[in-house]
C-alpha cells in the first residue's frame, strides 16, 4: 500500500466516525459506521498475509451482519413508530436489537469471539486502532440513547463482558489476544453504568483509550507480539520495559496509576446507585484480570520466558516511531491520577 492511499483511507476512518457523531438521524449514522468500516479494511491487508487477509475477511462477515441488524432496527421502529431520530427510539424489539448490533460491533460477550482473532492476525497499529478509535462510532450511538435502554440487558452483558474475558486472558501467549479481552473486560465495565451515568462512562472511555493507546505503542517501540519476544525487551531496553510494565498494571487497574482512576469512577457510581452486588462482581472480575497483566509484568522485567534463547532477535529496528506521542500517552497513563476529578469534572459540566 503506498502512503498516498493509506492516508486516504485514515481519512476515511475519521469521516465515517466524525459522521456519526454529529449525525441525528438513523441512516446518517449507520452510513458513517459503513464507510468507517470499508475504511479499515484495506488497512488490516495491507501486509499481504494470509493471516491478515483471514482477519479481514472475519472481520467484514461480523461488521456487516451486525450493520444489517442495526438497519432492520432502525427501518422497523420507523415503521412502527414513524421516528427516525437516534433519540427518538421507542419500539422494545427495535431498542432490542440495537444494543445487540452494537454489542456485536463493539465486541462484547456472547459476540466477543471475532475479536481476538481478528487482533492476532493484524499488525500493532491496526490493531491500536481497532481497540480504540472503532469504538467510538457505536458507543456515540449508546451514550444517545441510553434513556430508551434495557438496564438489565446491559448488566447482564456488562457482568458477562468483564468476568468471562479475564478468565479467558489468563492462558493467553499472544500479546493482541490478551489486549482484546482486555479491551472487552473493559467494555464491560462501561456497559454496566452506561445508563446510570454516561458522564462516567465517557470518563472511563477516555481514560481506556489513553492506557490502550500507551500500551499498543510501547509493544510496537519492543516489535514484541508474543510474550516469548516480549520477555527480551528486558536485554535489549530496560527503561522501556519498565515503561511497559508500569503501562500494563495502569491498563489493570492498580493505584496509584491514571487506569485505577476508571474503575474507581465506575465502583463510585455503583456504590451511589446503591448497587453494592454489581460493584463486589466488577472489583472481584478485575481482580481476576490484574492478575494476567502481573504475569505479563513478571516475564517482561523478572524472568526471561522458557526456551527464549532459540527465538530470533531483532537488535536493530529499521523505522522508530515518533517518540512525542509515545511520551505523551504513557505519561498519561501512568502519572495523571491526581488529575483525574478535574478531567471528569471537566465531562460532567461539558456534557
Amino acid at each position: 500500500m503506498t502512503q498516498y492511499i493509506y492516508y486516504v483511507m485514515i481519512y476515511c476512518l475519521s469521516f465515517g466516525t466524525l459522521l456519526t457523531f454529529i449525525s441525528s438521524h438513523w441512516l446518517i449514522a449507520w452510513m458513517g459506521m459503513e464507510g468507517n468500516m470499508f475504511a479499515i479494511i484495506p488497512l488490516m491487508t495491507k501486509n499481504h498475509h494470509p493471516r491478515a487477509s483471514e482477519a479481514a475477511t472475519k472481520y467484514f462477515l461480523i461488521q456487516a451482519f451486525a450493520s444489517a441488524v442495526l438497519l432492520i432496527a432502525t427501518i422497523f421502529n420507523g415503521y412502527t413508530k414513524d421516528q427516525w431520530e437516534i433519540a427518538q427510539i421507542q419500539s422494545s424489539g427495535s431498542i432490542i436489537l440495537v444494543i445487540l448490533a452494537l454489542s456485536m460491533k463493539l465486541g462484547a460477550i456472547p459476540f466477543h469471539f471475532w475479536l481476538p482473532e481478528v487482533m492476532q492476525g493484524i499488525d500493532l497499529t491496526t490493531g491500536l486502532i481497532l481497540s480504540t478509535w472503532q469504538k467510538l462510532a457505536p458507543f456515540a450511538l449508546l451514550l444517545q440513547i441510553t434513556h430508551e435502554l434495557d438496564p438489565l440487558m446491559l448488566s447482564l452483558l456488562g457482568f458477562a463482558s468483564a468476568a468471562l474475558a479475564a478468565w479467558a486472558g489468563l492462558n493467553q501467549t499472544q500479546l493482541r489476544k490478551i489486549l482484546a479481552y482486555s479491551s472487552i473486560a473493559h467494555l464491560g465495565w462501561m456497559f454496566v453504568i452506561v445508563q446510570q451515568a454516561p458522564q462516567a462512562t465517557i470518563y472511563a472511555l477516555i481514560i481506556y483509550l489513553l492506557t490502550t493507546t500507551a500500551a499498543f505503542l510501547t509493544l510496537k517501540e519492543s516489535s514484541a507480539t508474543k510474550i516469548n519476544s516480549f520477555s527480551l525487551s528486558w536485554a535489549k531496553a530496560p527503561l522501556m520495559a519498565i515503561l511497559v510494565g508500569l503501562i500494563l498494571l495502569s491498563l489493570g487497574g492498580l493505584p496509584p496509576f491514571m487506569g485505577f482512576s476508571l474503575k474507581l469512577a465506575i465502583l463510585e457510581q455503583l456504590s451511589k446507585q446503591e448497587m453494592h452486588a454489581p460493584a463486589t462482581m466488577l472489583a472481584f472480575a478485575s481482580l481476576i484480570s490484574l492478575s494476567f497483566y502481573v504475569r505479563l509484568c513478571y516475564f517482561a522485567i523478572i524472568t526471561l520466558f522458557p526456551g527464549s534463547t532459540a527465538s530470533k532477535t531483532s537488535w536493530r529496528r529499521k523505522k522508530k516511531q515518533d517518540k512525542i506521542t509515545l511520551a505523551t500517552v504513557a505519561t498519561a497513563a501512568i502519572i495523571l491520577l491526581p488529575i483525574g476529578p478535574l478531567i471528569a469534572a471537566l465531562i460532567h459540566y461539558t456534557i
